[in-house]
């Protein structure tokens, strides 16, 4: 099987292409995931779990397969960088709430380390394991690649972080501070 390039969702803002019809019905595996991220222009690894990982400066994005049978899971999971303090939990979970309120995927929610620091987790998963059309999972799979991107900028938006970043590079590039 292969994937049609003009199937896959422009991340340029151009209108995603019309809907042809009833498409082929598979059942994905990680080389369909290779072969759309690929196309998509993206690099990715696969880590010591198998899982194929997307990286990107401020989070990855994994795509995991998991169960069996008609209980087959694919799962596009995403774990942002920036880490947080547990003081700052109460405030991150209002965030988050927010935004799973006014959004369908990614689902997101806090995990707190061992070290304290507290860290968010973006995640869509659909069943699998009785097929889906190629063009659904195409479609989805990039538009949750795409909702990751932009809750990493809307996160950083909501709290203020943007602009501390933008704070940030005023430093002296040539200094050792970090």
């Amino acid at each position: 099987m292969s994937i049609d390039p003009s199937s896959i969702p422009s991340f340029g803002g151009q209108p995603d292409p019309e809907p042809t019809g009833p498409g082929q019905v598979v059942i994905p595996d990680q080389e369909l995931v290779k072969q759309l991220l690929d196309q998509m222009e993206l690099k990715y690894l696969v880590d010591e779990e198998g899982d194929l990982a997307a990286p990107w400066e401020e989070f990855r994005t994994y795509f995991m397969f998991r169960g069996e049978g008609d209980q087959a899971v694919f799962a596009v999971r995403t774990f942002y960088e920036r880490a947080y303090s547990v003081d700052e939990k109460p405030q991150l979970h209002e965030v988050i709430d927010d935004w799973n309120r006014r959004t369908l995927w990614p689902k997101v929610y806090t995990h707190t380390h061992d070290d304290g620091s507290v860290r968010l987790i973006g995640e869509a998963q659909t069943l699998i394991g009785l097929g889906v059309s190629l063009e659904h999972f195409v479609s989805s799979t990039v538009s949750w690649v795409r909702a990751s991107i932009e809750f990493d900028k809307w996160v950083g938006e909501t709290l203020g972080l943007e602009k501390d970043a933008e704070g940030d590079s005023d430093a002296d590039p040539g200094s050792d501070e970090e």
